[in-house]
């Protein structure tokens, strides 16, 4: 069952890339932002992440906090977090059991080859956990100043 606006976003238990435990009913009473990417370190996983990061501030004006989640390990992702000084947390969902939930782990073809990977997505939640926005197949350049305007 694929999630539609409305439905309660499923809970996150993960580890951040600095290693510290995550979970999202921690941040009841504030907006999320979770957008799952494919690869960190790659061009427009980069452009994405990093338009987070400068925007940031408007989200924290908005009380809006913003998640990065990819299947990299913990090594790789703060690696890539510490290179572009991104101000938010990326999730490390190596067993991709998060993108699964939220229905974003599909299969992919690149060249003829097809395998299992990450659908950029974006899910917005409201206070209460439920999903208040969906975007689907993302495309990287604008992304955040989209997903920032289309706040309620």
């Amino acid at each position: 069952m694929e999630l539609k606006v409305g439905d309660a976003g499923p809970e996150i238990k993960l580890t951040t890339s600095e290693g510290k435990p995550f979970q999202l009913s921690a941040h009841r009473g504030r907006c999320v932002v979770l957008f799952f990417y494919p690869k960190a370190n790659t061009p427009g996983c980069t452009t994405e992440a990093c338009e987070f990061g400068t925007q940031a501030g408007a989200f924290h004006k908005r009380k809006t906090v913003i998640v990065g989640i990819s299947p990299d390990k913990e090594k790789p992702q703060e690696s890539f977090r510490s290179k572009f000084e991104l101000p938010y947390s990326l999730l490390c969902d190596s067993e991709h059991a998060v993108a699964e939930a939220y229905g974003v782990w599909k299969e992919k073809s690149l060249y003829g080859r097809k395998y299992m990977g990450i659908e950029r997505t974006t899910f917005v939640l409201d206070e209460a956990g439920r999903i208040t926005a969906i975007y689907r197949k993302v495309k990287p350049a604008g992304h955040a100043a989209e997903v920032l305007a289309g706040l309620v």
